[in-house]
């Protein structure tokens, strides 16, 4: 534990309000591990760095690299590839396998008294969720078209019942998964699923495996003292929120459904001793696992009984998710100088744990650098909530950035060091994936070496996707730092919109004679209450954007369909999300259902829909709005 002290120590240098974090902290530059003065460290041979998966044919045909995941997860919806022929299922009818709960150790009790569970991976249970007339709110057909269910299911009378848990589905077996985590950097030891009750995995005719999990369906031994339910409020931002960010390419947990329950569920939102009744409600979250960082922490946090358990977890996944590590060989020359003086190397065809761990470490670097290029905060970035398939998972206290701030942070418990901000995200997500390298040494599957390798990995992998991102968004030939930063240190300076900014910076033309005094024409609405000052520093700006622009032989309306193809128009501020939920407190569903219709469609300019892509009303800045807890 003490290289994670010594990289915990380091993020305590992380400073949101300076220069460097906006464009992020020294220690994902090139060697940034001679920053940490990590024990692990060790010099990788600059011309190796960037071979991982690319260094034989055979390799590139056989690895699932983050990009094609992310695309892959992109074009997942209806109709997209022509299978809206095939024969779609009843629920009756869906293809259940419950891999989960037939590979791993199961808890030999099925009560939800609040206990220490030991020795196992889940716990059978049955959602206990009281309902009363329960209501369809909104659904998604396109993760219908994933489970390939017929969109007809959803008009069921006993869908509500279904998906509420309150009758039981077809083939289901139902658990709850035993976890444990980081909280705030601090180790909080048992959490596991409080309120979440995983059905089992669907199999759908390519052999994609989907499971599907009810949140908020009741308690279990993990609830601690919690009720294990949810309410409408938190369940509307997180169906929204996944389906949104699945449209923005954004890898991601998906929602099927959100139901009603129809029963209050009383709720402290501020934490100031007045609780009040809210309505109650579940989401069907479905994902290929819910696997989490901290699933194979527990078991290394309890010594050498639960070390198998690692062991017999990492093989599961990378069975399940990973198949193509399983078949690496020799021939594939996946190994790395390490440049040290007795040369050695490190040879990921010779342990597939160390490949595995490399390949958790860029599919979560390339999901923060997405999170950034967006301008999304995920709020609760603990080990429990970090997917080892590289997902956005468990969406509580998120929010996406209006005005450009570094120091942003959606989450009121995160306020006071602000560990979680926007500018940290990146850093955050090292350490996570340091926790991790570490758990899977303790277990003995990584050495030192292989640990060390996997988290510079991380660094690479994120700077890579962050300036490919930034020089898309800018629309600009070649990566250019100084102008990227130039432009984020003026938009914080000025609390600049980040999203509309970028998405009106497409019309600015690529002719350096047009006069001073027109030069921010094009970026009127996004530059509000700007004086004469900050005008001159943001012509001074455009002027040297248009020469570097004018380098390039790319029309200006090529230019401007290739930025608005990643700059999007619509994104999920929280102020809609709560005009959503204030109607659906109301029996009125109609608000969130055209919300998500719009999110589906982030980069088109969708004539009519204009007001969802306006700035936050001054009633968007009232407490309960913009800033929630890990627990709302």
């Amino acid at each position: 534990m003490q290289i994670l002290s010594r990289i915990s120590a380091s993020l305590s240098h992380t400073s949101s309000s300076s220069s460097t974090a906006l464009l992020f902290s020294k220690s994902l530059r090139p060697n940034f591990f001679h920053h940490l003065k990590n024990p692990f460290s060790y010099p990788i041979q600059p011309n190796r760095r960037r071979a991982l998966f690319s260094s034989s044919p055979s390799m590139e045909s056989a690895a699932v690299t983050v990009d094609s995941v992310a695309d892959k997860l992109k074009r997942q919806s209806l109709g997209n590839d022509g299978s809206n022929s095939k024969r779609m299922l009843k629920l009756e009818e869906l293809n259940w396998d419950h891999s989960f709960v037939r590979e791993l150790p199961a808890d030999p009790r099925t009560d939800t008294i609040p206990r220490e569970v030991l020795h196992v991976c889940y716990t059978k249970m049955l959602p206990s969720v009281e309902v009363e007339n329960p209501q369809l709110v909104v659904w998604s057909e396109s993760v219908a078209e994933l489970l390939e269910l017929d969109p007809k299911e959803f008009e069921r009378p006993d869908f509500p019942l279904l998906f509420s848990g309150a009758s039981p589905l077809v083939g289901a077996v139902p658990y709850a998964q035993n976890y444990g985590g980081h909280q705030f950097g601090m180790w909080a030891g048992q959490l596991g699923d409080g309120r979440a009750i995983t059905l089992g995995e669907v199999l759908n005719s390519k052999s994609e495996r989907w499971e599907l999990q009810l949140k908020g369906a009741g308690k279990t031994p993990y609830s601690r003292f919690a009720d294990g339910l949810a309410v409408l409020r938190s369940s509307i931002r997180e169906f929204l929120c996944s389906e949104a960010m699945h449209s923005l390419g954004i890898p991601t947990t998906r929602a099927l459904c959100l139901v009603m329950t129809g029963k209050d569920v009383s709720r402290d939102m501020f934490y100031d001793g007045n609780p009040k009744d809210e309505p109650g409600a579940i989401v069907c979250r479905v994902a290929e696992s819910f696997l989490r960082f901290g699933s194979y922490q527990l078991h290394a946090s309890r010594g050498k009984e639960d070390l198998e358990i690692v062991r017999t977890l990492a093989d599961y996944t990378i069975r399940h998710h990973f198949p193509h590590l399983e078949n690496m060989s020799k021939s594939e020359s996946i190994s790395f100088s390490t440049g040290e003086e007795d040369d050695s190397v490190v040879d990921l065809t010779s342990n597939k744990y160390a490949a595995w761990a490399v390949e958790v470490a860029e599919r979560t670097a390339s999901t923060i650098a997405r999170w950034q290029g967006v301008g999304f905060t995920h709020g609760v970035m603990n080990t429990d909530n970090m997917s080892v398939l590289g997902l956005t998972i468990d969406y509580g206290p998120f929010g996406f950035l209006d005005a450009f701030d570094p120091s942003f942070t959606p989450n009121t418990t995160d306020l006071p060091g602000r560990r979680y901000c926007f500018a940290n995200q990146p850093d955050i997500g090292l350490w996570n994936v340091a926790q991790f390298a570490t758990t899977l040494s303790t277990a003995q599957l990584l050495n030192d070496k292989e640990a060390n390798y996997a988290m510079e990995r991380y660094g690479i992998k994120f700077m890579d996707d962050y300036q490919a991102i930034m020089t898309k968004k800018l629309g600009l030939v070649k990566y250019n730092k100084h102008m990227i930063g130039e432009l984020l240190k003026n938009m914080a300076v000025d609390k600049v919109d980040y999203t509309n900014f970028f998405r009106l910076l497409s019309n600015i033309k690529a002719d350096p004679t047009i006069p001073d005094n027109q030069l921010l024409i094009p970026l009127k609405a996004a530059l509000l209450d700007i004086g004469q000052e900050r005008k001159e520093a943001w012509t001074s700006w455009v002027k040297s954007y248009i020469q570097e622009l004018s380098t390039s032989v790319v029309s200006d309306d090529e230019r401007k369909a290739s930025m608005n193809s990643i700059n999007p128009k619509y994104i999920l501020r929280n102020y809609l999300c709560q005009s959503a939920i204030d109607a659906a407190e109301q029996d009125d569903f109609g608000e969130v259902r055209r919300l998500l219709k719009v999110m589906q469609r982030p980069f088109d300019e969708q004539p009519g829909m204009e007001k969802y892509a306006r700035l936050p009303p001054a009633w968007a800045y009232r407490p309960g709005v913009g800033m929630l807890s890990c627990s709302s």
